[in-house]
């Protein structure tokens, strides 16, 4: 029976009295056909055992649905919208009504009802009528029709064969039903039914048609809704409410007369749904699919888990599957508004950030947002490139971050050291395609700074020079890998080649400089690596991955590494700590209000094509990008533009969306955002 709250009837779903088949009068109307086309019975019988597997075992297709980190959905996949809701989510009302008009002897007979396969048969034989009438089709051969050609067919020819008017087709229908009674019981068998067939207007199974036609479930159907949709089975386009009412009212009427005739209502009952309204919603539709119709806010990071997911090997699309992703709503939510405040979505100028938890064995991303919505119309500010994940742009002086770091690791200086720092600095390791590798300051430094200075102020000539010492790059894209630059350094470019390679190969001395494309998610884990003691995890957007039948298939993330000791860690969180005290985001860090203790570091690459801030707390590591979104353009702040003189910083518009973010999650506990609750 129905839980509670549906539509509970007294005589719903009464057995039905099976009428005596004439078994040898059945035998010997299908003698004659069967003895004048052998070769049809033994077609029909080629193949019978591997297709009973699919049609037992084989899952139709069903929607998937992607959630934030608190279970809501945020997106919805499907190449059919069918979501299967088993024997327990699909309301008596409806069983009762699709067994009275489509097979009334469901629940006596073993999956073949020989009255109905009799008259058909001779009917076929006689005047060339179609097999489908006359109840040729019991609820399980319909089953296994449906199965055959929503589930096993792959083919245009496959799909012909699952539908053919012939007698093979019948005769294959009526072994594989046999097979299916077999191993199934009746309400297995009946909710597999009502979950396949297809109500119209895309709707497949009765869970999608509820909500499709009336804006309600499965479970809830009351008997007028039940029998509407239980007419529409037999044929779609005709009986359709919205195009054909008069016809869909008629053909309820006929399926309330089957329900009284077997019992399934009294004749007052049926009455009382006769005169109820079709009551369809007006503008039937199916809901929005795919990550360009997710929750607003949400696409960018809607795309990257369908990307990774599907790169592992599930399909989204057709699986069923309940993504549970590990996007907080609340930091997603605020952080696109700390970029749609800081960046007008109208011009042609990215803000991307990108937020994940810095946690020491493992590294939930919490957000991945920007200033522009995901969507293909560029004229409303939308853009499809993976602008929060990919390498689009430079991040400039953070990359010294690499630097440091691989000078600390070899021992070469501690954030204590002080490093020389000329106005302009001609490397003795490394050329320019031949010529002086040269740089010069762009602003006026002291003589000599601490490597802690020197992280906070970002003088060029200083970092080019610690590069000479090491000299070769070669340890500062190793560190740079292990800290968490890893889509960024495999990025392939001109003739494939990936990023490492070619900065390896030339021995690329400007690396150290930050001129080339940079993930955005990448830079946010590289803090979150240093925060966590050195500990490197992967950017985890997927808590978990269930199947249809509850199961965990969620695919296994790479393990954690210790990408550099404890110590250099916590020499680089040192280094690190005075950028937001009086270096290049200091005046951010003080508009802001901001007063806890931190790590950061700008980044603006030439001409201000791009700029950065990268910055983390022991709760929160996240990056800020800022750049033109066609190609790299000079770009001005105040407000931020492309221009043909750029003055953009990464201590302007990237710092002060980072601390216009981070300021309030952290002034108390009551006014800070959980962090995901994402379950293990």
């Amino acid at each position: 029976m129905a839980r509670p709250g549906t539509h509970r009837l007294p005589l719903l779903l009464r057995a039905v009295p099976v009428v005596a088949a004439a078994g040898v009068l059945v035998a010997a109307l299908l003698a004659p056909v069967a003895i004048g086309a052998g070769t049809v019975l033994a077609r029909a019988s080629t193949g019978v055992g591997a297709t009973t597997t699919g049609i037992l075992d084989r899952a139709p297709d069903a929607a998937t649905v992607v959630t934030d980190a608190t279970g809501a959905p945020m997106a919805l996949l499907y190449r059919r919208f069918r979501v299967p809701v088993g024997p327990a989510g699909i309301a008596d009302t409806m069983k009762a009504a699709i067994v009275a008009v489509e097979d009334r002897r469901f629940y006596a007979h073993d999956g073949v009802d020989p009255q109905g396969l009799a008259r058909a048969l001779v009917s076929n034989a006689v005047r060339s009528t179609p097999l489908e009438g006359q109840g040729a089709s019991t609820i399980t051969m319909q089953y296994v029709k449906n199965q055959r050609l929503y589930t096993l067919a792959d083919t245009a020819e496959e799909r012909r064969a699952a539908t053919a008017d012939t007698l093979a087709r019948k005769l294959t229908e009526v072994r594989l039903a046999h097979r299916v009674e077999d191993r199934l019981d009746k309400d297995t068998i009946l909710a597999r039914y009502l979950d396949l067939v297809y109500f119209g207007r895309g709707a497949y199974g009765v869970e999608a048609a509820a909500r499709t036609w009336f804006a309600t479930s499965a479970a809830d159907l009351t008997v007028p809704q039940a029998a509407l949709l239980a007419g529409i089975v037999r044929a779609p386009a005709t009986y359709d409410p919205i195009d054909h009412p008069d016809a869909a009212r008629a053909r309820r009427g006929q399926v309330l007369t089957a329900m009284t005739e077997v019992g399934s209502l009294t004749p007052a009952q049926a009455a009382v749904a006769r005169a109820a309204p079709l009551d369809v919603v007006p503008d039937p539709a199916l809901p929005a699919e795919g990550c360009l119709a997710a929750r607003e806010g949400t696409g960018f990071f809607c795309q990257e888990v369908v990307d990774r997911v599907t790169a592992a090997g599930l399909d989204l699309a057709t699986g069923g599957y309940t993504v549970r992703t590990t996007l907080d709503p609340r930091v997603t939510l605020e952080a696109r508004e700390a970029a749609r405040d800081a960046v007008d979505a109208d011009d042609e100028v990215a803000e991307v950030v990108s937020v994940v938890a810095p946690r020491p064995d493992r590294r939930p991303v919490l957000a991945l947002a920007a200033n522009r919505a995901y969507g293909d119309d560029s004229a409303a500010g939308g853009t499809m490139l993976p602008i929060t994940t990919a390498p689009l742009r430079g991040a400039g002086s953070i990359y010294k971050i690499f630097t440091a770091a691989a000078a600390l690791e070899r021992g070469l200086v501690t954030p204590d050291s002080e490093l020389d720092v000329p106005e302009r600095y001609t490397a003795t390791t490394f050329d320019d395609a031949g010529e002086d590798y040269a740089v010069e300051n762009l602003g006026t430094y002291d003589d000599e700074m601490t490597l802690e200075r020197a992280l906070a102020e970002s003088p060029n000539t200083a970092f080019v020079a610690l590069l000479d010492r090491l000299g070769s790059v070669d340890p500062v894209v190793d560190v740079a890998r292990r800290l968490g630059l890893r889509t960024t350094l495999a990025a392939p470019g001109p003739g494939g080649r990936p990023l490492a390679e070619r900065v390896r190969a030339a021995e690329q001395a400007s690396f150290t400089l930050g001129p080339d494309p940079t993930s955005p998610l990448d830079l946010a884990n590289v803090a979150a690596t240093i925060t966590a003691g050195g500990t490197w995890c992967p950017p985890t957007l997927v808590a978990r991955v269930t199947d249809r039948a509850g199961r965990d298939v969620t695919p296994p993330p790479p393990p954690c590494e210790q990408a550099v000791s404890p110590e250099v860690a916590e020499q680089l969180r040192r280094a690190l700590s005075e950028d937001h005290v009086d270096g290049t985001a200091a005046d951010a860090a003080e508009d802001a209000g901001w007063d806890g203790s931190m790590i950061g570091k700008t980044g603006t690459t030439q001409r201000s094509a791009s700029a950065a801030f990268l910055g983390a707390t022991d709760r929160y590591a996240a990056a800020v990008m800022t750049f033109s979104l066609d190609a790299p353009e000079p770009l001005c702040a105040d407000p931020v533009r492309t221009c043909s003189d750029g003055d953009l910083t990464g201590g302007s518009a990237p710092a002060e969306t980072w601390f216009d973010l981070m300021t309030p999650w952290h002034r108390g506990t009551d006014a800070s955002p959980e962090a995901d609750e994402d379950e293990d």
